[in-house]
């Protein structure tokens, strides 16, 4: 394939959050000619946690936001506190993360549009309001995407013929969900077990300088401050308990979230000026990551790690590196008609040597966080050492204990 139509590129990428504007800007950055394409008009608001773990800041950096984050008025946050459904606490100090530095709470509208603004100034071609219909397949290898206006009445499809293509669509997982559905032949999505809301509040009663995190019956919620004097609320519930209460969020907030008696007390007067916001969730863990030859996925529609962790925002903006430099090494030989199997490997290697074990130990912890007497045993327990409570939260973002051990000793 050659670069002489301008519908033709080198990577294009499907959804702009951070996972995909990530990788589109170091790519471009690199030389490579770059498509991203978003299904929305960019600022926009985006179901998420808003926690920015203190690693963020250093691939902020590196991408050329670095100022402009710190600059958009987000809360500083200094630790992350888990309270028990009784009531019990343990904190975990930002600190432990990358010293000297503090989380950040950021809204997603403020934090992806200045990556976005960035990408564009990096020379990636943005198509926003466009929605990701298909892939186009030759020989079956992934050549690139199909878009068409997301508003009614938006018109036809186009083309945009790429060497590689990176679903960054997050959960939906859009592009690679058509070839799942193709290999098993189905037709529906499995029924969602879990449900997620969120939503910005004025006049709730965090801590100053705290994200906290509330376990309750059946899932766990989590509360911080952001720029405007807001707060953030992010809460995931059964979706029994959603069926229950006729899918009103204010009543699963007062029925379930608020049974975990920190969270009463620091939601009881609070007020949500603006909508809410909801998305089924289908489960945690790692899918496909090369679901075709030419085709990688990124961000969540590669791992969807547990919110209560705080990483999944570096995770996203780490797999969009990881995606990256995989396919900037590789970019030359596929120029040239090389095959995929090279890049496939290498990204897989690069994937899972980085991710595998915060992912196994996320899923090892959260079989106690939705389970209120093992989550109120797992706070009484780590409330009794720091060493282990340190070791436990580095768990969650390096890939490999030697690394925690020398974190500790």
């Amino acid at each position: 394939m050659t670069l002489a139509s301008p519908d033709t590129f080198d990577v294009a990428i499907a959804g702009a959050g951070p996972a995909g504007t990530s990788a589109a800007i170091r790519l471009a950055m690199s030389g490579a000619r770059v498509l991203l394409v978003e299904e929305k008009k960019f600022p926009r608001a985006k179901l998420c946690g808003e926690f920015i773990s203190p690693e963020c800041v250093a691939h902020f950096k590196g991408l050329g936001v670095g100022e402009q984050m710190l600059a958009a008025g987000g809360a500083s946050l200094s630790e992350t506190v888990f309270y028990s459904r009784r009531g019990h606490s343990v904190p975990v100090p930002s600190e432990w993360f990358k010293s000297g530095t503090n989380a950040l709470g950021l809204s997603r509208s403020e934090m992806d549009h200045k990556l976005l603004e960035r990408a564009k100034a990096a020379g990636v071609v943005v198509i926003e309001e466009s929605h990701v219909s298909g892939l186009i397949r030759e020989r079956g290898q992934v050549r690139g995407l199909r878009a068409k206006p997301a508003h009614a009445n938006g018109g036809p499809a186009d083309d945009y013929q790429a060497l590689v293509t990176i679903d960054a669509t997050g959960r939906s997982r859009s592009l690679a969900r058509q070839l799942d559905q193709e290999a098993a032949g189905l037709n529906k999505r499995q029924k969602p077990k879990l449900v997620a809301f969120k939503a910005h509040l004025e006049n709730a009663s965090v801590a100053d300088g705290a994200c906290e995190i509330y376990f309750y019956k059946g899932g766990y919620g989590g509360l911080s401050g952001i720029e405007g004097g807001l707060s953030n609320l992010c809460f995931i519930v059964a979706a029994d308990d959603v069926r229950h209460y006729a899918s009103d969020p204010e009543a699963v907030l007062r029925e379930v979230v608020m049974k975990n008696v920190r969270a009463s007390q620091t939601l009881s007067a609070a007020r949500v000026p603006t909508q809410w916001l909801s998305v089924s969730l289908e489960g945690f863990g790692q899918r496909a990551l090369a679901p075709a030859p030419g085709l990688l996925t990124v961000g969540d529609a590669a791992a969807f790690i547990d919110p209560f962790t705080g990483s999944g925002m570096l995770m996203a903006l780490e797999s969009g590196q990881v995606a990256a430099e995989a396919v900037a090494r590789n970019l030359p030989m596929l120029r040239s008609g090389g095959l995929f199997d090279s890049l496939t490997n290498q990204y897989r290697a690069e994937y899972s040597r980085k991710f595998n074990s915060r992912l196994q130990v996320s899923g090892l912890l959260r079989r106690a966080a939705f389970v209120p007497g093992l989550a109120e045993a797992a706070i009484l327990l780590c409330g009794t050492s720091s060493r282990l409570r340190r070791r436990l939260a580095r768990a969650t973002r390096h890939s490999n204990s030697a690394k925690i051990r020398a974190s500790t000793s």
